[in-house]
């Protein structure tokens, strides 16, 4: 195993695509309880998808589709949360209304000008082939920033989760809490759609947040399995996609789908005995 794995990353394409992997699955696994806890985890399919409207622009403006996604998306996110807290539009109504006007946006700029080609195809379902050498820096950079912030406000996501009331009154700042909660997360859209797909890049945040709490009742350690889980399905997908030529997103999101059953299947059985 160890030496196809070896041989696997002897391409250059594969060892960007594995080193860029290793990153996302680490950030997006992070911050994935928070989201699935506070029952907010859609944002980032509404993310994903307000993604590819921007990525619609970069393609037509033949711009660096990074460039200009990460502040599309980080703008959504913020609108995300002012349309929920100033005009107090219920926040699955709030991602709604963006996701379906960004993919109509989206839509609309590639009708009257390139038309559904191969670039936004693999952006749409993922594609390990472009992942070029600034797109891996770029990511490691953001998505090691994204870590770091979480373990610096650990303790204030924490209480903000489980009693939001309460972190208030502690002298918390929960707004601004949520606020950096949903950069975070707009952020790894943004670097994710590459090599999962905007369709797909969600479920890399959501899926092992699901499984580790099947087996796990600890908050930290639902992290942390959480963040082993991801990596392990991330390497588990991309092998299969190397072995097999199928798609790296949907290879991943597969590999995440049967640890989720297996998961359930564990969790039934436990409590059968006891």
């Amino acid at each position: 195993m160890i030496a196809y794995i070896s041989e696997m990353l002897s391409y250059p394409f594969m060892s960007r695509a594995f080193i860029t992997g290793l990153f996302i699955s680490a950030a997006a696994s992070c911050i994935g309880v928070n989201l699935v806890l506070r029952h907010f985890s859609m944002i980032g399919d509404g993310l994903s998808h307000s993604g590819f409207g921007a990525l619609a622009v970069a393609v037509a403006l033949h711009q660096s589709p990074l460039l200009i996604s990460l502040p599309a998306v980080l703008l959504c996110a913020t609108l995300i949360l002012s349309f929920s807290q100033k005009i107090k539009l219920p926040s699955d109504a709030s991602i709604a209304m963006l996701s379906s006007v960004s993919l109509s946006v989206g839509v609309m700029v590639l009708s009257v000008t390139t038309g559904m080609n191969t670039d936004v195809c693999n952006y749409l379902f993922g594609s390990i082939l472009g992942m070029k050498v600034n797109d891996m820096y770029i990511t490691m950079g953001l998505c090691s920033a994204v870590v770091l912030i979480y373990i610096l406000m650990y303790n204030n996501f924490f209480a903000v989760t489980f009693d939001s009331e309460f972190a208030r009154a502690a002298g918390i700042k929960v707004g601004r809490c949520n606020f950096i909660l949903a950069m975070m997360c707009a952020v790894i859209i943004a670097v994710g759609m590459k090599m999962m797909g905007a369709l797909l890049i969600s479920n890399l945040i959501v899926m092992p947040a699901l499984t580790a709490m099947r087996v796990c009742k600890r908050y930290m350690i639902t992290v942390i399995y959480s963040i082993g889980l991801s990596i392990f399905c991330f390497i588990s997908g991309l092998t299969i996609s190397y072995s097999f030529s199928t798609p790296t997103g949907a290879s991943i999101v597969l590999v995440n789908l049967a640890l989720f059953i297996i998961h359930c299947l564990i969790a039934s059985l436990k409590r059968r005995c006891i």
